[in-house]
């Protein structure tokens, strides 16, 4: 399973709600790795969406407590358990967890390889990714040139989760 996450210099994620910033180039990127593909996000997130409406050309399933949550276009989870029985149907290849913050943490566990833009500038923010660099855990498989967007300077860094050393 894969996610992916653009984070701050200080691994932020959000504030109040909303993107740090929009960089046209972490979308398309954003687009060409999800498209086709199973997005998981949370009801939040959904809802930052234009219109709050489901990605198009995706499979989209959307984790809400709201026992009464329902979204056209989307399927619906009511908790991690429930999700993981419907992520099942799926190749684990195809999934992405997309946020927010309590989805990525949720699902942070089963996840193999996480996208990670990385942007080097620190925002008022409230809202986190767990630091990848902080654990052994993961590894960095590959990253980009550095990118700019105006003065911000940016980069693509793949993260696989390492796996166990044979004993």
């Amino acid at each position: 399973m894969n996610l992916i996450v653009a984070v701050d210099a200080n691994w932020a994620i959000g504030n109040k709600g909303d993107l740090l910033i929009r960089i046209p180039n972490d979308h398309k990127f954003f687009r060409e790795e999800t498209t086709g593909k199973v997005v998981v996000l949370g009801r939040k997130t959904l809802e930052t969406f234009p219109q709050g409406m489901p990605l198009k050309n995706r499979t989209n399933i959307i984790l809400s407590s709201n026992p009464d949550y329902k979204v056209k276009d989307a399927i619906v989870v009511h908790s991690t358990e429930e999700l993981m029985e419907e992520l099942k149907k799926y190749n684990s290849e195809d999934i992405y967890i997309i946020g927010g913050d309590s989805v990525y943490r949720q699902m942070l566990p089963y996840c193999d390889v996480a996208h990670v833009t990385k942007i080097d500038h620190v925002y008022a923010a409230d809202a986190y990714f767990p630091n990848l660099d902080e654990t052994e855990e993961w590894k960095v498989a590959a990253d980009s040139d550095e990118q700019t967007y105006f003065d911000i300077a940016y980069q693509f860094v793949k993260y696989v989760r390492a796996k166990p050393e044979m004993a």
